[in-house]
């Protein structure tokens, strides 16, 4: 999600009254539906989500809380994952997709004042000792017996912008900045405010599901600096797949040396439509080119990336000059079914979302996938935007659903997707105005509970109900 400054000023207002001033619509959105899952939905007493009759929701965790390390809960929840945990627990790592200044919503308070209880050494940027950079990711440890969170604290400090990410096989949590700053040997104002910045960003940093608070924030520059929104790992070749959330971005493919091991570096990859060079994928009207047909499947390849830590923001420019495809702001994807399913917020031809899939070859991240190619689908471009519009966070669910949280429209809904492409609707957030729903995952082993984050005024819920399989 893409953070404007009109935005920030209505998120600044909103907190300094309370909140009283958020908007919720009072009257029911139209909706459809392809197939019929779960029945209408019902409307929320408390105005805060609304699910079909039989499920019901728990908020577990809520903006400015008390955490067990004598912090606050931060703002601005989004990706999120969840990991199974000692004696039955779920573990739930959680991004927080905050700026410097925000300090009103950060984990050290209102001015930074719980700012001396942490471990300086462990905050990647200190924002020169005045405004340390306050994203970064919270971890929950969850009973899903009690429905309570046992204890809760900060697992990842001073990073910016922590927009999505995705979980590893090897049970840690990748956190992606969505964001290209650059530090700054001194702070100056630019056109965009102050940069507090003192080290670079737009990096991907790891956080084990194991840690028990403050992980050492090492950047994985051999992943490539440009505006992350989410990866996914496929477990059999141990490749990870990130998605790019700019009009123009790329998808890319990091293929690390020592798998199961990234901070040890790897090769950065960009994918190339093999018979469609420097394929623009987004349908789009005015860009003149043949529109790709849902459906249909597509031969790939991938060019190697150089200069990948991109000072000047140009990896992107360079991969498509080189023949890589370009997608419409890319930004949540996942691993499941054996395939990568990857959501583009604004492509299509009305402009409201598509959903690809891409089908790991036999042979994948090896020699011989250039006779075996790895496939990509345009999976999704319904342009109706009572089916979804502007789908954002993706996960699969445990019998093979696709799960989507939609970004941006007016009213926003937590759709559903059969392993046939049909499309249902199963909840509705009541906050409206720039409030993202996001994070959806699914308790590991368990398709009973489904975690989900509602951006402002900050709270992640617990959803319960008769999750059907297909």
């Amino acid at each position: 999600m893409k953070i404007k400054r009109r935005e920030l000023l209505k998120s600044m207002a909103a907190v300094s009254a309370g909140f009283l001033g958020l908007n919720r619509f009072t009257e029911a959105a139209d909706y459809q539906n392809e197939v019929y899952r779960y029945g209408d939905l019902k409307r929320d007493p408390a105005d805060v989500f609304d699910l079909p009759e039989g499920f019901s929701y728990k908020i577990i965790s809520r903006a400015g809380d008390l955490m067990s390390d004598g912090l606050r809960t931060p703002g601005a929840p989004d990706g999120m994952a969840a990991f199974a945990g000692p004696n039955g627990k779920v573990i739930l790592i959680r991004n927080h997709e905050l700026t410097p200044e925000v300090t009103f919503k950060g984990a050290f308070g209102v001015g930074n004042h719980l700012f001396s209880n942490v471990d300086a050494e462990k905050v990647y940027d200190l924002g020169k000792g005045k405004f340390p950079h306050l994203g970064g990711t919270t971890t929950l440890v969850y009973d899903p017996l009690s429905k309570k969170v046992e204890r809760s604290f900060l697992s990842l400090a001073g990073t910016t912008r922590n927009c999505a990410g995705g979980p590893t096989p090897w049970n840690t949590w990748v956190t992606c900045e969505e964001t290209v700053d650059k530090g700054t040997p001194t702070l100056k104002v630019g056109q965009g405010g102050f940069n507090w910045s003192e080290k670079d960003h737009g990096y991907n940093f790891e956080v084990p599901a194991s840690s028990t608070g403050l992980v050492q924030p090492v950047p994985l520059k051999a992943m490539g600096r440009f505006n992350h929104e989410a990866i996914a790992v496929d477990p059999k070749s141990g490749a990870v797949y990130q998605t790019e959330d700019r009009d123009n971005g790329l998808l890319y493919r990091f293929l690390p040396t020592e798998p199961g091991n990234l901070s040890a570096g790897g090769k950065l990859q960009a994918l190339v439509i093999r018979d469609k060079k420097s394929c623009d994928t987004r349908n789009w009207p005015e860009t003149g080119e043949p529109k790709l047909r849902v459906g249909e499947y597509l031969d790939v390849e991938w060019i190697d990336m150089d200069d990948v830590e991109s000072p000047k923001d140009d990896l992107r420019a360079r991969g498509y000059t080189a023949g890589a495809a370009r997608f419409a702001r890319a930004e949540g994807i996942w691993y499941g079914n054996e395939e990568i399913y990857f959501a583009c917020t604004n492509g299509g031809i009305a402009k409201k979302g598509q959903i690809f899939r891409y089908v790991p070859s036999g042979v994948e991240a090896t020699e011989k996938e250039k006779n075996h190619p790895g496939r990509l689908q345009l999976y999704l471009e319904p342009n109706n935007t009572k089916l979804i519009t502007h789908c954002d966070n993706v996960t699969v669910a445990p019998w093979g659903d696709l799960i989507i949280c939609e970004d941006e429209a007016p009213v926003k809904y937590l759709r559903g997707v059969t392993k046939r492409g049909e499309i249902y609707t199963i909840g509705r957030n009541r906050y409206t105005t720039n409030i993202e729903i996001c994070g959806a995952c699914f308790s590991p082993g368990d398709p009973t509970t489904l975690f989900l984050n509602i951006q402002e005024p900050g709270l992640t819920l617990a959803i319960t109900g008769p999750w059907k399989p297909a």
